[in-house]
């Protein structure tokens, strides 16, 4: 295996480190885009921004082939408070590289640097994508043209796994990552004094039996043989001890793979929420958003990483998907391609999952991960 000598790999932590300290969320990753565009442009790359608003793709032509691959890596972060206690911990309140975003970007990069020297025929894309964190940056960027401008044969993304060893890959014929959608109910009663509820409509209760009855959709609507997910995730309503309020408002998230669940998910969703709260003289307010489709690989395209996994030394695993969302899925709904993980398990003292305030990318999977990017490229491009 090819690995980066020990002067790059020490260049390439400190932009790792530099990344984590000054993390941007999504659409907003204004400098993250420039350290980016920077490095690109030194090294001969083309460089186009604005796509996705805060959005990077370079590209690398060699030879004459029209053979053209892209490399995706996301780059924003999370509104979360570190707890890592990294010398290189967030510098800005509130918000941190909780998914390690920061990684991704940094392996790309690193990535594009090897390839600048290396021989191919064809031509290499590094997308640098915003917003993957529910805001739908790959959406933002397919809509801004992004395989009209930058035509490719097959696009690729990768996404450290905390839960797999390191020196693993996961890489699957189909269903990766779940589609997900997002959930409002404002629950609107007519509100009493505490001690004479009678002479009100009480949204806290009905709003009660509505968080229940919605647990049974994905148990009572949906065949077992079927992944969908239904979870309430907030609720929130009134501020008196002594007074029932007016309003109570319930939010969560669905997730699914196949297109006709996520149907049934939100035709209930929809009519269980309106039917309960009716029962109890209150009304239902919905609002249903569906955020991101099924991350589906192609099967070809997941074989040839596999195979390229496997050449490296790579234990290549099978695993479940995960009902975590991914919208590399708008990618993949317009290119062939693969969305893999990489195992990135600590095997000392904690191992915090992904959106931990305690969670920092493994730096030690860098070296393999440049190489796995490095490598298929040049196996595409030969």
């Amino acid at each position: 295996m090819n690995t980066l000598p020990s002067e790059k790999l020490e260049e390439v932590l400190r932009w790792r480190h530099h990344l984590h300290a000054n993390p941007e969320l999504g659409f907003q990753e204004i400098e993250t885009a420039r350290f980016i565009a920077q490095r690109l442009a030194d090294w001969g790359y083309a460089v186009r921004t604005g796509y996705g608003r805060t959005g990077v793709v370079g590209t690398l032509t060699k030879g004459t082939s029209r053979k053209a691959l892209g490399i995706r890596a996301d780059m924003d972060a999370l509104p979360i408070t570190e707890e890592t206690g990294a010398a290189y911990a967030s510098k800005t309140a509130g918000v941190m590289h909780a998914c390690g975003h920061d990684g991704h970007v940094t392996v790309a990069l690193a990535a594009a640097w090897e390839l600048a020297s290396e021989t191919f025929d064809g031509t290499v894309h590094l997308i640098f994508q915003p917003a993957e964190e529910n805001e739908g940056g790959a959406r933002a960027m397919v809509e801004d043209g992004l395989f009209r401008d930058f035509p490719l044969d097959m696009v690729l993304g990768m996404h450290n796994w905390p839960a797999l060893p390191v020196g693993t890959l996961v890489a699957r014929d189909d269903q990766m990552m779940a589609a997900f959608g997002i959930f409002e109910v404002q629950v609107i009663g007519r509100g009493a004094h505490g001690a004479m509820p009678h002479e009100g409509a009480d949204p806290v209760l009905a709003a009660s039996q509505i968080v229940s009855a919605l647990n049974t959709i994905a148990s009572r609507n949906v065949s077992p043989m079927q992944a969908s997910v239904v979870s309430v995730t907030q609720i929130h309503g009134g501020d008196a001890w002594n007074v029932i309020p007016e309003r109570v408002l319930i939010r969560g998230t669905t997730r699914w793979f196949d297109a006709s669940v996520g149907d049934t998910l939100q035709a209930r969703l929809e009519q269980v929420a309106r039917s309960v709260a009716e029962g109890f003289g209150c009304r239902a307010e919905i609002d249903y958003q569906r955020r991101y489709p099924a991350t589906i690989n192609n099967p070809e395209v997941a074989a040839m990483v596999r195979s390229q996994a496997a050449a490296l030394n790579l234990q290549v695993m099978d695993a479940a998907p995960s009902m975590a969302a991914e919208d590399f899925a708008f990618m993949l709904n317009e290119k062939p391609g693969c969305y893999f993980w990489l195992g990135a398990a600590r095997t000392t003292g904690d191992n915090p999952g992904l959106h931990s305030p305690r969670f920092d990318f493994n730096d030690t999977i860098i070296p393999v991960a440049v190489e796995m990017w490095r490598s298929t490229a040049i196996s595409y491009l030969r």
